[in-house]
């Protein structure tokens, strides 16, 4: 396991630079001026001049800077961007726990469920409400959820972080989409299962129905699941931008977009190394996770 570790570590290196070459040089290549937004009107030649140094010089500046840890300061804050990123990814952390934690819990319980009795009334609506799930877009499902219970119902606040209240909507509508995957994934995992010789094996010798379901189906079929757990919860450390903007919620995704639309590319820059950085992380954790539900699963 330590091998494993320490080779998927290195083998993230060549990643992390192109990620970090293409960052630069898409942002650097795009139409307008970061360096006339950063000083502003003001400014003479001879400070624009000064600061807008040439493409090569600045690569190498900045990528020096990655090596000592040193993100960068924001052309518009002046801030250190690690220290942004630092205040910043904790709040989409929550929210992405909280989505991903009620995305698990409904979206395997309705596909395990509908896997048991496949084609009952029970399996007819969880798929209905799977495809349903998956075809409303997020900003559709945030804003209709706002309209329901922060405007007619006013049981919840529409935007902004505080308590639990505030995390309730952002994280359903977060979690939308990933119930409506890991319902239909755990189904069509579940079924391949159940359909197995072992599963027969285990009903003939007498085992409940609850003792081959969960200890012998449930575990051979977590490997998909376990897919779409990884994959969505790095989409979410890594910023949820349409739901962070939709309520207000204060986190890296929020962050990014203001980046973007004011051209600061120092923080565009450091908030794409460090997503990339959280997302080979979450994968790698993705894959510890893949030998410890299947033994049989080897990265020799």
């Amino acid at each position: 396991m330590i091998r494993l570790v320490g080779r998927r570590l290195l083998g993230t290196l060549p990643t992390l630079l192109g990620v970090l070459v293409v960052a630069f040089l898409l942002l650097n290549v795009a139409p307008g001026d970061p360096v006339a937004a950063m000083v502003g009107e003001r400014a003479d030649a001879a400070t624009i001049a000064r600061l807008d140094d040439p493409l090569p010089a600045r690569f190498g500046h900045y990528v020096w800077g990655i090596v000592r840890g040193d993100l960068g300061r924001s052309y518009i804050t002046a801030r250190p961007i690690a220290q942004d990123l630092k205040e910043r990814f904790p709040k989409t952390a929550e929210l992405a726990l909280a989505a991903m934690t009620l995305a698990a819990l409904a979206g395997i319980t309705l596909g395990v469920l509908s896997a048991v009795r496949p084609g009952g009334a029970f399996d007819r609506i969880a798929m209905l409400l799977s495809y349903l799930g998956v075809s409303f877009p997020v900003y559709w499902v945030g804003l209709l959820l706002i309209l329901v219970f922060a405007v007619a119902l006013r049981w919840l606040p529409p935007s902004g972080s505080g308590g639990l209240a505030y995390l309730v909507l952002p994280a359903l509508t977060l979690g939308m989409r990933s119930i409506a995957f890991l319902g239909r994934m755990t189904r069509a995992a579940m079924l391949d299962v159940l359909s197995s010789d072992f599963i027969r094996t285990a009903r003939a010798k007498g085992l409940g129905s609850r003792a081959v379901i969960l200890r012998h189906g449930f575990r051979n079929a977590l490997i998909p699941v376990i897919t779409v757990l990884g994959l969505d919860t790095g989409n979410y450390l890594t910023g949820s931008i349409l739901t962070e903007t939709i309520f207000g919620w204060p986190g890296l995704g929020r962050y990014v977009l203001s980046a973007i639309e004011k051209r600061d590319l120092p923080a565009i820059q450091g908030s794409i190394l460090f997503m990339s950085v959280v997302f080979v992380l979450v994968n790698l954790v993705t894959d510890l996770l893949y030998a410890k539900a299947d033994p049989r699963i080897t990265y020799d």
